[in-house]
């Protein structure tokens, strides 16, 4: 943590320097202007819509442009808004309560290095949050981009950041036969808007439309992941470089578990009755349509909360719609229906610790884990499974067994690093001439694509404190280091590590 010392110092001293005035962005095309605030020596520009409100006949529908009315020239993009309907209570006490919610919340936040103007031409880091899909917001604390565009101008190196709010569970990923392909997957679709929002609009707050990186962790690098497929490859795409971090591709998204989400719901909220028993008929749609948000959010929380010793939490997933995702990801990955994009893909070396049962203790409980999370997986091919990964290659450790180690890489493998390599793979071979599967437009420059597995964590003393000692470094480990955010005391070791020297890298030729 070191190398953090020198930024954090000058970070601070620059908290004290008070802005002769607010920060400013000028959209010359619709003549409107930003009015942000200077932290940290940072411009921020809060709450900007890029989409208009989604409740009402608006739920479920794919998100539409937002537009000022014509009176409107200045925007105040000073204060933080409401976000995307969650559980308002975080997932860990650091994190911040998503406390004000609205469905009008398709709004973006801008950050870069004070004094940027237009036409700067910075490089833009795009940011999807992660959250199973069910929770995540632009507001969290532990994603204040401050930190991350400070030491991008220590570095010599000054960025643009853009984070987006998106919709989430039920009303970002509803299924059901009434809504058509169009208005599946509308998640999704909020985040190519912001994309293509980005794309027109970053170059009045410094930025370059034509150097976009999109990021994102978790099911936020799953949605990184689809927007590289998005459309098979078949529309222009809105950024030129991805990075995903501990998730590519869902293994679980050509399940019923939205399916079945989306019935549940339909019942819990009293939609479906014995005049309407088809949770996937017109009136079961209208009538969720019609409910107060906060209705359908508590019965969307109630279905997920009663699943949750069954699956990881990831019940509300992307689905082939013909339209975003016109195949499944795996076949288009297979494919090559995707364009070239130099790809960064990574992830922690406990990444699932987290999500496996620490009651497991033998090769039995491992096998019944991997058949409750993947029904469609034979005995055979457990069986197969567990030959790969020997028991003498793990150890206990922290009353946890071995048995749970090795039952947590499995998973890890089989959530996270193998749809990785699928997909970096798939990359590397199509633009690569001469390769097995090299498309036409194959070339003598193909884009890079590197893989990482992280191997350090600032976790340890939060979890060890929550009676979660053992579990290493865990799943959003790497958030600490992009963007310096967690507030857990490091232990001497971690404190006089380098920062640097938390990545494993691995290039992919």
């Amino acid at each position: 943590m070191d190398l953090l010392k020198p930024l954090l110092i000058a970070v601070a001293a620059a908290a004290a320097i008070a802005t002769a005035s607010p920060p400013t962005a000028v959209d010359t095309k619709h003549n409107i202007t930003y009015h942000g605030l200077t932290e940290n020596a940072v411009d921020k520009f809060l709450n900007i819509p890029y989409a208009q409100d989604t409740s009402g006949a608006r739920r479920f529908a794919p998100p539409l442009p937002y537009v000022f009315p014509p009176n409107v020239t200045h925007y105040d993009a000073s204060a933080a808004g409401p976000v995307c309907p969650q559980p308002a209570a975080p997932d860990f006490a650091y994190m911040s309560e998503a406390a004000e919610q609205s469905e009008d919340c398709l709004r973006l936040k801008i950050a870069r290095p004070a004094g940027t103007e237009a036409g700067s031409g910075l490089p833009v880091m795009v940011y999807i949050y992660g959250g199973g899909l069910f929770t995540g917001h632009i507001n969290e604390r532990t994603n204040e981009p401050d930190a991350l565009v400070a030491e991008s101008v220590a570095n010599r190196l000054p960025v643009v950041y853009v984070a987006m709010n998106y919709r989430l569970n039920i009303f970002g990923f509803a299924l059901s036969e009434a809504l058509g392909n169009n208005s599946l997957n509308v998640g999704l679709k909020d985040q190519r808007l912001a994309l293509e929002w980005v794309q027109e609009n970053i170059e009045y707050f410094g930025g370059d439309p034509k150097r976009v990186t999109i990021f994102g962790q978790s099911s936020g690098g799953l949605s990184v992941g689809l927007q590289v497929l998005a459309y098979g490859g078949t529309r222009p795409v809105p950024f030129q470089a991805a990075i995903m971090q501990s998730t590519a591709l869902e293994p679980t998204s050509a399940s019923n578990l939205t399916l079945s989400a989306f019935n549940s719901v339909a019942a819990l909220t009293n939609c479906t009755s014995p005049s309407n028993p088809d949770p996937q008929s017109a009136t079961t749609l209208s009538c969720l349509r019609a409910l107060p948000f906060t209705d359908l959010l508590a019965a969307t929380i109630a279905d997920h909360d009663s699943k949750s010793t069954t699956t990881d939490g990831d019940i509300w997933l992307p689905t082939t719609d013909h339209d975003f995702l016109p195949a499944a990801s795996s076949t288009l990955t297979l494919t090559g229906a995707f364009p070239r994009i130099p790809l960064l893909i990574g992830w922690t070396e406990d990444d699932a610790t987290l999500f496996t049962p620490r009651t497991i203790t033998t090769p039995t409980d491992t096998a019944a884990f991997l058949s409750a999370r993947w029904p469609a997986l034979s005995t055979t091919t457990i069986s197969a499974l567990l030959s790969l990964y020997p028991s003498s290659d793990f150890a206990p450790r922290a009353n946890l067994s071995a048995e749970f180690y090795r039952a947590a890489q499995i998973f890890r493998d089989i959530l996270l690093v193998c749809p990785s390599f699928l997909l970096g793979g798939a990359m590397a071979q199509k633009y690569t001439p001469n390769s097995i599967n090299a498309s036409a437009t194959a070339h003598n420059d193909p884009p890079p694509v590197y893989y990482y597995t992280q191997n350090q964590t600032v976790l340890t003393p939060y979890l060890a404190a929550n009676g979660l000692p053992g579990l290493g470094v865990v799943h959003t480990s790497d958030l600490a280091y992009v963007f310096a955010n967690f507030t857990p005391v490091l232990d001497e070791e971690e404190e006089n590590g380098d920062g640097e020297t938390a990545f494993t890298w691995r290039p992919n030729v």
